[in-house]
């Protein structure tokens, strides 16, 4: 199905009733100015109603309508007591009250809360006038140690270069168009929540690095207890929270989904100043997830280790690669998941058909079915290795890997031997820029550390950061619905990492809809509009 862009045009029509000066961080700003607050500020969590302006916007959504949605507009509010930057630890809300001249009562819709997240960045709403306007910071701190530019692992196809702002949540649809979840939720009747968050690059005068590990995931957790202790007065239905993300904005995501109401963030949270609520949201959605970052490296090179050149052209070390092979195979037994679809104990000896009979082929059916009959013959003439019978697509394993092409990364893909990751720096601390995080990469470092064991610190950090934790401890306060997807031709992760979370969800009984987009890269959406159909069906809601 071809989506088209989304059409962005925001214009003021009125304002609420509050008009006045607060005050963020310090700075007395104007509540009609586009950067001004809610009467919530620093040091009080109680939302106003009433401090909203009110927009307009024209969305073409996913079937290529275009809908006319006048909508309360909450300019940026702080959502802790005790911010450390107020640039990153506020939230924008937005409300649909009228969708092509017809009123609309979004005070029990479901909540959608979008994080703008990617390579584990800074995003914020400091800027924000209207809705899907947060941004993704690329800038703003020193490259990790190593010499590396700092590009991070895992963007979305449609980011930013380096330096520049962009937008996680403005996915590539089949077409190589523009996917605006924030607009199409807020088109489909849904309140949208986008939250600002802490990230690696941020560093303070004396240069220690505040918005590493756990910093984002605190952040988030945070801006949802804001919206749950605001029942009531914030619309929507605070029980409803679906998150959304991509990229390391979808690991954040699927975190937040199996981490709600974890103790183990407590005293993070308390320094925060966060409200006295529940985290736990109803449902995620993970759009080519960057996590379960201590397993990553091994589960990359199981899909992508015979893929020796690099997009750079740079070879693989293939020794490497192979003992990061084996590293996968121990790590995938000690896990015990099973398939979908009654698949079975999966290992590192099946886990290539796994993928092709679960996700794989059924991915290239899809899209193969979609095509006319001339575009069908065109494309397989093209792609030998694929057979079409019965209305079904066939192929190997390496048939398939080598239609990928060179990957995107070296080895090990997550923690650099010479730190020049960008999940190196997401675990540096204080003054220091980028630490190892697996003992292999701290075993071959090429930095000069001499450092025999990893810092006392990172089991913890690596358990705050990694949904899989959560899971394998079966959450009670984990949501209880997913949203997966990856594209076949993403090479910037393993396919290995949406699999296991998908069966290891699937095995505690949770519902999870999961599903691979064939040709395409990190950061595609190509089936927005099922999306959108599915929060109405697991939440119950009915316009």
């Amino acid at each position: 199905m071809k989506h088209r862009a989304v059409k962005r045009r925001s214009v003021v029509i009125g304002i609420g009733a509050t008009a006045g000066v607060a005050a963020v961080g310090g700075i007395a700003l104007s509540a009609q100015a586009s950067t001004g607050t809610s009467a919530s500020g620093p040091g009080t969590l109680t939302f106003d109603p009433e401090a909203y302006t009110k927009k307009t916007i024209t969305i073409t959504t996913a079937d290529g309508s275009e809908k006319d949605v006048v909508y309360h507009f909450w300019a940026p509010i702080t959502y802790v007591t005790s911010p450390v930057d107020t640039d990153h630890q506020t939230l924008v809300v937005s409300v649909p009250v009228e969708i092509d001249g017809k009123a609309v009562d979004a005070s029990n819709a479901p909540i959608v809360f979008a994080n703008e997240v990617g390579g584990y960045f800074p995003a914020t709403v400091k800027d924000a006038t209207g809705v899907g306007q947060a941004t993704m910071e690329m800038s703003g701190g020193a490259p990790p140690a190593g010499g590396a530019s700092g590009a991070p692992s895992g963007l979305p196809s449609t980011g930013a270069s380096p330096g520049d702002d962009g937008s996680a949540n403005d996915m590539t649809d089949a077409a190589g168009g523009r996917v605006s979840l924030p607009q199409l939720a807020l088109a489909a009747g849904f309140v949208v929540v986008e939250p600002g968050c802490r990230g690696r690059t941020l560093t303070d005068s004396a240069g220690n690095y505040y918005g590493t590990a756990p910093a984002a995931i605190v952040d988030l957790k945070a801006a949802v207890r804001y919206i749950r202790f605001n029942k009531g007065r914030i619309p929507g239905n605070t029980e409803r929270i679906v998150s959304t993300g991509t990229s390391a904005g979808g690991a954040l995501s699927a975190l937040l989904g199996a981490s709600g109401d974890s103790r183990i963030y407590d005293k993070y949270l308390k320094a925060a100043g966060a409200a006295d609520a529940s985290d736990a949201i109803f449902a995620s959605a993970d759009w080519c997830p960057i996590t379960d970052l201590e397993h990553a490296d091994g589960a990359y090179e199981y899909c992508w280790g015979t893929s020796v050149t690099q997009t750079t052209g740079k070879g693989v070390d293939q020794t490497v690669s192979k003992d990061l092979r084996t590293l996968f195979a121990e790590h995938q037994a000690a896990l015990k998941l099973r398939g979908l679809n009654g698949f079975g104990a999966l290992t590192a000896r099946n886990y290539d058909q796994y993928l092709l009979t679960t996700y794989l082929q059924p991915a290239a059916t899809t899209y193969l079915a979609s095509l006319s009959d001339s575009a069908r013959t065109t494309y397989l003439a093209k792609n030998t290795f694929i057979t079409w019978k019965g209305g079904r697509a066939t192929f190997t394993w390496d048939d398939y890997v080598t239609h990928v092409g060179a990957r995107k990364k070296d080895a090990p893909a997550f923690d650099a031997f010479d730190l020049s990751a960008g999940e190196n720096n997401e675990f540096g601390k204080d003054t220091t820029e980028a630490r190892h995080f697996t003992a292999y990469g701290l075993e071959h470092d090429t930095t000069g550390l001499g450092a025999k064991r990893l810092d006392s610190d990172i089991p913890e950090k690596l358990n705050l950061m990694n949904p899989m934790y959560h899971i394998g401890r079966e959450n009670p306060g984990r949501a209880r619905h997913w949203w997966l997807r990856v594209g076949t031709n993403d090479t910037d992760s393993s396919p290995v990492i949406v699999a296991n979370l998908a069966a290891a969800l699937h095995g505690l009984g949770d519902d999870v809809n999961s599903l691979m987009y064939w040709d395409q890269g990190h950061g595609s959406n190509t089936d927005p509009g099922d999306f959108i159909a599915w929060i109405s069906k697991v939440s119950g809601h009915r316009k």
